[in-house]
């Protein structure tokens, strides 16, 4: 994940459900995630100083 553009979530493993914020936003080029599964509450990555792009959730 160090220097890449962004970080495309495409599953749903365990793995992925926790993540460290700080860490994700640390290493990434431009600090943005575009989630395919939805597994994160948009309000607690924007608190991270993460961009969150939630493919196919109804806004608001």
């Amino acid at each position: 994940m160090r220097g890449a553009d962004a970080l495309l979530i495409a599953t749903e493993w365990k793995n992925f459900r926790a993540p460290s914020f700080e860490l994700i936003r640390d290493q990434l080029k431009t600090a943005v995630i575009f989630d395919g599964r939805n597994l994160y509450d948009p309000a607690v990555v924007a608190r991270h100083g993460i961009q969150y792009v939630s493919i196919g959730r109804k806004a608001g």
